[in-house]
């Protein structure tokens, strides 16, 4: 069984800053790439980050220059630094990874349950 388990989230002020953990655990064989997926009341949900094994790193234009996806592969921690946060920034935000957790089994993407992030003064 593999779980991703997400932490951080809150409320902040616009302009602040917030930085959201997830750590997966369980029966994990590789860890390939993890990413960062957020969802807003009424709205498609929208892939925010993503980052391969290696450290190679893709943003959505909205977040791009403000936010930061980083990872740790010894604690299978993906992070995400949010900087200079804007109301349009609340949602939820799940965490996401490409995990092989069965030998002979292709690699599938488990998801987090989702951490609440509300910009607002």
């Amino acid at each position: 069984q593999v779980q991703l388990v997400e932490s951080g989230g809150g409320l902040v002020q616009p302009g602040g800053s917030l930085r959201l953990s997830c750590a997966a655990s369980g029966s994990i064989l590789s860890l390939y790439a993890m990413g960062w997926s957020r969802q807003a009341p009424g709205k498609q949900r929208e892939l925010v980050a993503t980052i391969t094994s290696a450290g190679r790193t893709n943003y959505a234009d909205s977040v791009r220059g403000r936010f930061t996806i980083s990872r740790d592969n010894a604690k299978n921690t993906v992070y995400l630094q949010m900087n200079s946060l804007k109301p349009e920034d609340t949602a939820v935000y799940y965490c996401h990874g490409e995990i092989t957790a069965t030998w002979g089994i292709p690699p599938k993407d488990y998801w987090g349950q989702g951490t609440q992030v509300t910009v607002s003064s």
